[in-house]
Parts: structure tokens; C-alpha cells; sequence
């Protein structure tokens, strides 16, 4: 189907204005912040002045009978629009692009630093990553790094997850967050830290004290500005000792816990060596290659989501403060990057963006362009 019907899932969403005070429809304050967002237009006057010079174009989808909406206006739908009905409609929109093969979803969080959400605190946005079709599936905005223990249970809701396998880092490693996400019909794979002390120890004691004989293991070499890394991954599928009765209480149980892994990375800058480890847990019994395929996706999470969202969509540039409107066009700036990616264009985001406020046929395709 089309991408326009981004913007059927988003009319679904019921107006929270006055219907008799409505003078511009919501399908044309959508389409005007999403062309304009799209284009690189980076706050609401900035897209009231890129709308208005574009409005013969923005009338070849939409009638637009009384004009483009002021700024105002603009910021005044979107702090009103429900965030979390918002993000449920873009998340429905995603499964639209997806492709059946399970993918290795990447869940982590980012702070927006001077956007404001509801209490006044950072906008604080946990988001879920396709790492190999590079998009975003889903975003749950929330008041505080810490609250993303609660988020994530709601984000894991509204996903489809079946045969993916889902990857977190320590803050998730809860026993509610593997068990929402077995519920889900996939797997995962957590990063096991100091949350978790007494675990924590020993399983880097069991990877230290057995023989390396009693693991898979895998390594890798990269290299780059002076700097070499080199990554050494096991995995053991001996876990049962950490499900037997003899435990002691209040001891973990991860459901369907199969297999615990570890990555010893070394790395050496200016003639220095440092060497730092990292454990794991996961549900599905994983090669060493296959872990370390996963551990390596998780971090594409940082430079293809977080990276991109700050230098190509300037987000931590952002000063919204109210109502919804900074989760609200955080979730339209996760749409416009969707959209921008499966441009089927070898230029840079950076390049593709601005090319899109340039050429309007190339913004057309870019609207109405099929998915598989």
C-alpha cells in the first residue's frame, strides 16, 4: 500500500478540538507538519513559512479551502493530540512497511535535552529499532531516564514482535520486561549489570573460572582512526544451574532463560590497551556469531537512530515545553525518518532531506511511494 496512509492511521485519531472552532482539518495540520518536518523545517513558524510558499503543492493531496494554519495553530493541535494515541497510530502505520522476516529489534533510550515533556522534566524517549531494516517500529515517551522500566512494558505492547529477537541494555534486564517480551512470541537478549549484583557475579565468575573449551566463542577486528578493537564473544548453554531449586530466595528466574554470554572487547588507542566485559542473557540458544551479530546491532541503535536524529533532525535543539507536542513531533520526526530511508536514493540522510524541501516531485515520491 501507498505511504499516504501514514496519514490514515493518523486520521483516526479524534480531534480534540471544538468541532465548531475548527477551521483547519486535521488531515491538513498533519500533512503540513509532516511535509514540513520532512523538509527540514525545524519548528512551527518555520513550517508555516515553508507550508505557505508550498500550498499549490500541499493542494495536489489536500484541499486546504482556508489556507495553511498559522504556527500557533500548528503548536496548539499538536500539544493537544494525545501522545500515546498518536504514537499507537504511527506504530500501526510501521507494521505497513515491515517486512515478515524476524528482525533483531534494538530497545533503548534517549534524552532530548531541551525539550520539555508534561512535569517539566527532559523529554526522555524510549524507542524500538529494526536493525536490519533500519526503522523505527515504536516510541514511549516518558518523564525520566529511570521511568524506562514502566515504559518499555507499554512500548513492547503495541509491537509486533513474533520470531524477533528483542535486545536491551541493563535497565531492562527485569524479569516483567522478558517475560512481556516471551509473551510476545520472541526472544531476547539482555545486558546483565549491577541491577542484578549477585547474578551479575556469577556469571562473570563462571566465564572466568571454566575452561574456554566449554564455550562457543567468536572473534572480531575493527579498526579505525588509530584505533583497534577486538571483540571476543562466548556463549554457554549450561544455565541450568542457574534454574535449579537450589538457589537461594529472591534469586532471578528469567523465563526461558537458554543460554548466558559474555564479550570481552579490547581496545587499543594511542599505544594504551584497555579491556572492559559485558554478560548476557538470553532466551534463544545463540551461536557465538549469532550473538555477536546481535550485540553489534544493538549498538546501530545509537548511530543510525540517536546519531541521526541529533545531526540530521537537530533534536536536541528542539525547545518545546507543552502538553504533548514535544512526544507528538518526536513520533512526526520518527515518521519523517522512516519515510526518508526507504527513499531508494544513495545520498546521505542530510542530503536526502534537503532535497526534499528543494524538489517537489521528489517529496511526492517520497509521500506516495509503495512498500513491499
Amino acid at each position: 500500500m501507498a505511504s499516504p496512509s501514514l496519514l490514515d492511521h493518523f486520521s483516526t485519531l479524534e480531534d480534540p478540538r471544538q468541532a465548531w472552532k475548527v477551521v483547519y482539518p486535521l488531515p491538513e495540520v498533519l500533512l503540513v507538519v509532516l511535509c514540513g518536518t520532512m523538509a527540514g523545517a525545524e519548528d512551527f513558524v518555520e513550517i508555516e513559512r515553508w507550508a505557505k510558499r508550498k500550498l499549490a503543492f500541499l493542494r495536489r493531496m489536500l484541499p486546504f479551502r482556508r489556507g495553511i494554519p498559522s504556527h500557533d495553530t500548528l503548536n496548539d493541535v499538536m500539544n493537544a493530540l494525545p501522545a500515546g494515541l498518536f504514537a499507537e497510530a504511527f506504530t500501526s502505520w510501521v507494521e505497513t512497511l515491515r517486512e515478515s522476516e524476524p528482525d533483531i529489534v534494538a530497545i533503548d533510550g534517549k534524552t532530548s535535552r531541551r525539550a520539555r515533556a508534561r512535569a517539566g522534566h527532559p523529554l526522555h524517549l524510549v524507542s524500538a529499532w529494526a536493525s536490519r531494516q533500519r526503522l523505527v517500529l515504536g516510541q514511549e515517551a516518558v518523564a525520566a531516564k529511570g521511568n524506562e522500566i514502566t515504559a518499555i512494558p507499554l512500548l513492547l505492547e503495541r509491537l509486533e514482535l513474533a520470531g524477533a529477537l528483542v535486545t536491551i541494555d541493563a535497565i531492562g534486564c527485569q524479569r516483567e520486561i522478558a517475560q512481556a517480551i516471551r509473551a510476545k512470541g520472541a526472544d531476547y537478549l539482555l545486558a546483565l549489570k549491577a541491577n542484578w549484583p549477585t547474578l551479575a557475579a556469577e556469571v562473570r565468575l563462571f566465564f572466568e573460572r571454566e575452561p574456554a573449551e566449554r564455550f562457543d566463542t567468536h572473534t572480531t577486528t575493527d579498526g579505525d582512526h588509530g584505533r583497534i578493537e577486538i571483540r571476543r564473544h562466548a556463549v554457554s548453554h549450561d544455565v541450568g544451574w542457574l534454574t535449579a531449586g537450589r538457589r537461594f530466595p529472591g534469586e532471578p528466574r528469567f523465563p526461558g532463560l537458554a543460554a548466558i554470554a559474555m564479550v570481552e572487547a579490547e581496545v587499543e588507542r594511542a599505544g594504551k590497551v584497555g579491556v572492559a566485559r559485558r554478560y548476557y542473557l538470553s532466551s534463544a540458544p545463540l551461536t557465538a556469531t549469532q550473538f555477536a551479530r546481535a550485540v553489534r546491532s544493538h549498538w546501530g541503535i545509537e548511530n543510525r537512530l540517536h546519531w541521526v536524529m541529533d545531526v540530521v533532525f537537530h533534536d536536541d535543539l528542539m525547545r518545546l515545553r507543552t502538553d504533548h507536542g514535544p512526544a507528538n513531533m518526536a513520533t512526526m520526526r520518527h515518521a519523517a525518518l522512516n519515510l526518508i530511508r526507504t527513499v531508494p536514493d544513495k545520498a546521505s540522510l542530510k542530503v536526502r532531506r534537503k532535497t526534499l524541501g528543494w524538489d517537489e516531485d521528489y517529496l511526492l515520491q517520497t509521500l506516495t511511494q509503495s512498500h513491499p
